[in-house]
């Protein structure tokens, strides 16, 4: 239990950091940024199906599974949004 605890302190003290922090970065640096957050959030993955690997009980397992989930949705959509980003950079094909 005391486990649980210390995950969930770790999980809101992360959370407050990180909004204070990427709420500071200017827009000239937010693509660069975005990009390392999905890095770490494809860590955050292959962390919890490490986890999964060991025995946990099934509150562990719910968070766990919250965590892939909301951790796969960062990813795929950060690229989406990356991806988007970085066209808009490119210029328009002239048509032969």
């Amino acid at each position: 239990m005391f486990n649980l605890i210390l995950m969930v302190v770790v999980f809101f003290g992360s959370f407050a950091i990180g909004y204070l922090l990427i709420s500071r970065v200017p827009p000239l640096l937010h693509t660069p940024l975005m990009s390392m957050t999905n890095a770490i959030s494809a860590i955050t993955i292959l962390a919890a199906l490490i986890l999964f690997s060991l025995p946990t009980t099934p509150v562990e397992k719910i968070f766990g599974s919250i965590a892939i989930i909301t951790a796969t949705f960062n990813v795929v959509g950060g690229f989406v949004i990356t991806d988007k980003m970085l066209k808009l950079f490119k210029g328009k094909k002239k048509k032969a």
